[in-house]
């Protein structure tokens, strides 16, 4: 009996395999194979395992070393790969992990979904506005389950939140303010030397993939927070934090597609060898709102709700209502009314369902076939204004963009650069 099958009868999933001890795996297990095992698959693989009900069944890298050494810790349930597209064809894998560097999120899944995987994808969950519409297309098509690793979605603050702001105790809101901010020093991430070999067991063509060859570069490698110094890896420190700020106002106001965006930034302090601005301002319009972005990697005072000295990574989120401003970080909320300090506002009750924790709701969702919250047609709407922002940025003005057919208005050559341009033989196909 197939897997949608099992699922429809509400009894699971179908035992495929053997379990770590020799005995058959429970009729609801899952299994898994995860795509990049580095400082953020490390972590998903991590939470993921630690759920009784889901089998580590492949684990794919192309650093060898670090791909045999997870390898060993499961050896009784997964095998190992080099090519996610082996992976992908592994019968009995039901969702892979993609937690590979950014630039590799799109292509890997759209190939998930066509080959039938439910997914957990990274964030950012693309670089471009093209490949975030292929990701949502493949999904939709293939009828796949997936979730974006936008894990502070799930937390108590930020549910209570959007209760309040759709609540109405901040009246109509019409300015968001949203940042990030942190101090690397003038040193930055560092300056590699030059000429230096690609360690062995490191594919560093497989690395690259879609992007252009370059000389290996060992900060490159070294972890996820080093890749946010690098444009065509990451998108930079925008993609890198972002998606966990910005959506929290999306989520509360159900902001659609943004309608113009504006980017300015640069890099005038830190000097190392990256080339992701340190800092940028964004401007994203919407039908009642406007939102900002800000972050700046050489100052990291935290506006007047953080601002306390000393070097440190603050962020926040500011509702600015008719009625009253809610200033907010991922764990904590304050209402600040306009009629003053002694303003009584009156709260609501609880109206959002408490959600799972962020890892267990793929697991769920793969067997109740419904969509976790933070499925890849929802992030679409996070993904793509910070997507057109980094468009902005490129070009040096503010991109029109047209929110129910998703294109580039009147600008052609940003809308050439809504796609990106792979290294062969590489495609989203």
């Amino acid at each position: 009996m197939g897997r949608s099958a099992v699922a429809a009868m509400g009894i699971g999933l179908a035992a495929r395999a053997v379990g770590g001890e020799g005995q058959a795996a429970p009729a609801d297990t899952i299994s898994m194979g995860f795509i990049g095992v580095g400082s953020m698959g490390g972590g998903d693989l991590k939470a993921f395992a630690g759920h009784r009900d889901v089998r580590v069944s492949a684990i794919c890298d192309v650093n060898v070393p670090r791909r045999e050494a997870v390898v060993k810790r499961f050896a009784a349930t997964a095998k190992g790969y080099h090519d996610f597209r082996k992976l992908l064809e592994q019968k009995d894998i039901d969702a892979v992990c993609i937690a590979t560097p950014p630039h590799w999120h799109a292509i890997i899944a759209v190939h998930a979904a066509k080959a039938g995987k439910d997914f957990y994808v990274e964030k950012p969950m693309t670089l471009y506005v093209a490949e975030s519409q292929a990701v949502v297309r493949a999904a939709t098509e293939n009828k796949r389950v997936t979730q974006v690793g936008t894990q502070i979605h799930a937390g108590g603050n930020y549910r209570r939140v959007v209760e309040i702001v759709r609540g109405g105790v901040l009246g109509p809101v019409n300015v968001v303010r949203t940042f990030n901010v942190m101090n690397q020093t003038r040193a930055g991430i560092g300056k590699a030397p030059a000429n230096v070999p690609v360690p062995q067991g490191l594919d560093w063509d497989m690395f690259l993939g879609p992007l252009p060859m370059r000389p290996f570069n060992p900060i490159i490698v070294a972890s996820a927070y080093q890749h946010c110094s690098f444009m065509d890896i990451s998108g930079g420190w925008l993609p890198g934090m972002a998606p966990h700020i910005i959506d929290l106002p999306i989520w509360a106001l159900d902001l659609p597609l943004p309608s113009q965006v504006s980017c300015a930034g640069g890099r005038f302090i830190i000097d190392d060898c990256g080339d992701a601005p340190e800092v940028q301002e964004c401007l994203f319009r919407y039908p009642t709102c406007v939102m900002t972005w800000m972050h700046n990697l050489a100052n990291s005072y935290g506006f007047d709700f953080q601002g306390k000295g000393g070097m440190a990574r603050r962020l926040g989120i500011y509702f600015h209502g008719e009625k009253a401003t809610l200033h907010t970080d991922y764990g904590t909320h304050t209402i600040v009314a306009e009629a003053g300090p002694k303003a009584t506002l009156e709260l609501p009750g609880p109206s959002l369902p408490p959600l799972a924790e962020h890892h267990r709701q793929l697991v769920d969702a793969v067997k109740s076939r419904q969509q976790p919250s933070c499925n890849v047609a929802y992030h679409h709407r996070v993904n793509v204004p910070i997507c057109l922002a980094n468009l902005s940025y490129k070009v040096g003005r503010s991109v029109q963009f047209d929110p129910v057919k998703e294109a580039v208005i009147g600008d052609e050559q940003a809308a050439r650069l809504l796609a990106p341009t792979y290294r062969e033989p590489w495609t989203l196909g």
